[in-house]
């Protein structure tokens, strides 16, 4: 009578060996060099990539030593990779000549890739108030997808920490802080422009990113027509009557037409007035100097006259 029993085979210990190594080694993160040709910016990415100083350092750098710190980056469905943090690193690869980049590939999805995205770039110093505020908006929502739903105004808690917190904990930014930057995504281009330019200041940006986008508009014109950007209580005001519905262009110009305190304690000289008054070699800091010294002098001579 023949057994039923199936001849079973044991892999050999050698065998049992490699298959355990090989599964590490699939887990295990690995750095690849990858053309810059395959490497595509991260969608929507905020952060703004200049060739200026410090990218033409940057090339020199890897010109000479290569890329130090590989860049991450997922797969694109479309072919190639979508870079997640190394877009610097890329373009100056770019600019020193070279055809590859090390990179560590990993399977993010979208909320992922865009923490890690916005993570690698907050720490830097130089950051424009545009590019945290669009940052800054892309962790919240990405942060909110992984986590309970909450908006801007409601600021749920999530466990001890406000989601906003969370998303500024990094940077060093309150929760409020980030609410504050988020609202600047509410400027139009051309005074978001103006914020990063540092013509308007960030506590009146933040007030004006209240005004209705044609009112914004209307903005343009009346800071162009009087010459002048909105000081935080001139912000404040448009921002209410905005919200009254009183805000009309001809209110925006008397507004903006007003002498702001600081420029009422300001006295000013073109050097062209006061050159003829001192030899050629002063510099303008000697003129200063010197006329300080008259005054002083003016001054003495008058207490002087009033002692008598």
């Amino acid at each position: 009578m023949k057994s039923s029993a199936k001849k079973v085979e044991l892999a050999s210990v050698d065998d049992l060996f490699s298959t355990e190594e090989s599964r590490a080694d699939a887990q295990r993160e690995k750095v690849l060099e990858i053309p810059l040709s395959e490497l595509h910016p991260f969608k929507d990415h905020p952060f703004k990539v200049k060739d200026d100083e410090a990218m033409m350092e940057t090339a020199d750098s890897i010109r000479q030593y290569g890329v130090l710190v590989p860049a991450i980056a997922r797969p694109d469905p479309n072919g190639g990779y979508e870079l997640v943090a190394g877009h610097r690193r890329h373009r100056a690869s770019e600019l020193a000549s070279k055809d590859t980049m090390p990179v560590i590939v990993r399977d993010l999805d979208d909320d992922q890739a865009t923490i890690i995205m916005v993570d690698s770039n907050l720490q830097r110093e130089s950051l424009l108030p545009s590019e945290r505020a669009f940052a800054y908006k892309m962790k919240l929502e990405a942060v909110k997808h992984q986590g309970a739903r909450t908006d801007l105004t409601s600021r749920q808690l999530v466990g001890k920490l406000e989601m906003a917190d969370v998303v500024g904990e990094k940077a060093g930014d309150s929760g409020r802080q980030v609410q504050r930057y988020i609202r600047l995504t509410e400027l139009i281009p051309e005074l978001l422009d103006m914020v990063d330019e540092k013509k308007i200041a960030f506590n009146p940006a933040y007030e004006l990113s209240f005004l209705k986008k044609e009112e914004q508009v209307d903005l343009l014109d009346a800071m162009d027509s009087e010459q002048a950007t909105p000081s935080l209580s001139q912000a404040q005001r448009l921002k209410k009557y905005s919200q009254e519905g009183h805000l009309t262009l001809d209110m925006m110009r008397v507004i903006m037409g007003e002498e702001k305190k600081s420029d009422l304690d300001k006295i000013t000289f073109t050097s062209d007035t006061l050159r003829k008054y001192f030899p050629r070699s002063y510099t303008p800091q000697r003129m200063q100097e010197t006329i300080i010294k008259l005054l002083e002098q003016w001054q003495r001579k008058r207490q002087q006259q009033h002692d008598r």
